[in-house]
C-alpha cells in the first residue's frame, strides 16, 4: 500500500494546480463540420495563440484523412498540441491524464506570452479539461441521462467559451457532402492501406483510438466483401450525422444544464454559401460576419480582462495579422439557466 506522498511533492503539484487553474483559455466547440478547426486557427492567428487540441480520436497518430487532422498548410503556422500525439497501440486516455496533458500544455503556451486555444469536437475532453469536480470515478459520464439533475460543475479556469453552430438540416446535409469530399481525398485508399498493413491484432489494440474513427469499421467490412462501397459511404455519412447530433447535444448540455456561459457563434450562412456554391468570397464575408468578427470580438474582450500572460508584461491580445474594421454586429445574448451571458 503506497504510503502518503512527501510534503514537498505535495505542495509542487498544488503549485501546478494553481498554474492551471489561472491559465485563461480561449475553448471553441461545435459538432463537425461546423468550422472550429477554422475558427481556432483564426482566433490564434488574430491574438497569438497556440492550438490545443480536444479531438478524442485526433490525439492518436495515423489515419490524417480519416480522422479529419487539419494539414500543416491549413495550420498557416499555428503551433498545434496533442495532435497525433499518442501512438495508436496507446489505448484509451483517461479523463484525468487528458486533464494534465491539456493543462501542461496550456501553461506551456501561455508561459511564452501566447494564448491557449482549446479547439476539438470530444465535448468528454473539454469537461475533463474545465470541470471543477475531481476526475476519479471510474467509467463516470457527465453527459448521461442519470447526470441531468444530480451533476452541475462549474469551470476551474478562466476561459472564453465560444460554440460554432449550424442548423441541424443543413448541417447534415453539409456533412454528406464533406464524406464524400473525404473519400475524393483518398480516405478509402489510406484504409486500404492501414487494413493491408496491420495485422488483427495490431487493429485491436487501435480499438480504443483510431479503431472508433467513423470509416474504419464500415469500410473494413467493405474490404472483407460483406458490403459495397456504397453501402460502406452511406453508412459512414450516417454515422457522422449522429455523431453531430450527439456532440450538439452535449454543448447543449453544458450550456443550459450547467450553465456554462458558452457563446454561439452561427456559421449556417457560411455552410449554405458553401452548398449552394456561391464562391469564396461569399462564403468569407458570411464567415467573418457571422463567426470570425464577433469571435474574435469575444476574446479580445475576455483577454483584456484578464492578467498580462508572460514575463513582458504584455498582455496575449496583440494582433499579429491585419485586423478587418470593427464590425457593428455583437455576438448574440445567450439565456443560460438563470444567468444571461
Amino acid at each position: 500500500m503506497a504510503g502518503p506522498r512527501p510534503q514537498g511533492e505535495v505542495g509542487a503539484r498544488r503549485r501546478e494546480e494553481e498554474e492551471e487553474e489561472s491559465t485563461p483559455l480561449v475553448v471553441i466547440v461545435g459538432a463537425t463540420g461546423t468550422g472550429k478547426t477554422k475558427l481556432s486557427i483564426d482566433a490564434a492567428r488574430a491574438v497569438g495563440g497556440e492550438v490545443v487540441n480536444a479531438d478524442k480520436i485526433q490525439l492518436y497518430a495515423g489515419l490524417d484523412v480519416t480522422t479529419n487532422k487539419v494539414p500543416l498548410a491549413d495550420r498557416r503556422g499555428v503551433p498545434h498540441h496533442l495532435l497525433g500525439a499518442l501512438r495508436p497501440d496507446a489505448g484509451a486516455l483517461p479523463p484525468a491524464s487528458y486533464r494534465s496533458l491539456a493543462a501542461a500544455a496550456a501553461v506551456s503556451v501561455a508561459a511564452r506570452g501566447r494564448v491557449p486555444v482549446v479547439a476539438g469536437g470530444s465535448n468528454s475532453l473539454v469537461h475533463a479539461l474545465l470541470a471543477d469536480r475531481p476526475l476519479d470515478a471510474d467509467g463516470f459520464d457527465p453527459f448521461s441521462p442519470s447526470a441531468d439533475r444530480s451533476y452541475r460543475p462549474g469551470l476551474r479556469v478562466p476561459c472564453c467559451l465560444l460554440s460554432v453552430d449550424v442548423e441541424a438540416p443543413l448541417l447534415a446535409e453539409y456533412l454528406d457532402r464533406r464524406v464524400d469530399d473525404m473519400v475524393r481525398d483518398g480516405m478509402v485508399e489510406e484504409l486500404r492501406e492501414y487494413f493491408g498493413t496491420t495485422t488483427p491484432a495490431e487493429r485491436a489494440a487501435h480499438a480504443a483510438g483510431l479503431g472508433k474513427a467513423i470509416g474504419v469499421p464500415e469500410l473494413g467490412e467493405y474490404f472483407a466483401g460483406k458490403r459495397s462501397l456504397r453501402a460502406a459511404v452511406d453508412e459512414i455519412k450516417a454515422n457522422t450525422r449522429v455523431l453531430a447530433a450527439a456532440q450538439a447535444s452535449k454543448i447543449r448540455r453544458m450550456a443550459d444544464g450547467w450553465c456554462w456561459p458558452i457563446q454561439r457563434l452561427d456559421a449556417s450562412a457560411t455552410v449554405r454559401a458553401r452548398i449552394a456554391g456561391a464562391g469564396p468570397a461569399a462564403e468569407a464575408a458570411s464567415w467573418e460576419r457571422d463567426v470570425r468578427g464577433p469571435g474574435l470580438a469575444a476574446i479580445r474582450d475576455f483577454l483584456a480582462d484578464q492578467t498580462p500572460l508572460g514575463d513582458d508584461g504584455n498582455t496575449s491580445a496583440r494582433v499579429e495579422e491585419p485586423t478587418p474594421p470593427p464590425l457593428l454586429m455583437r455576438l448574440p445574448r445567450m439565456q443560460c439557466c438563470d444567468m444571461v451571458v
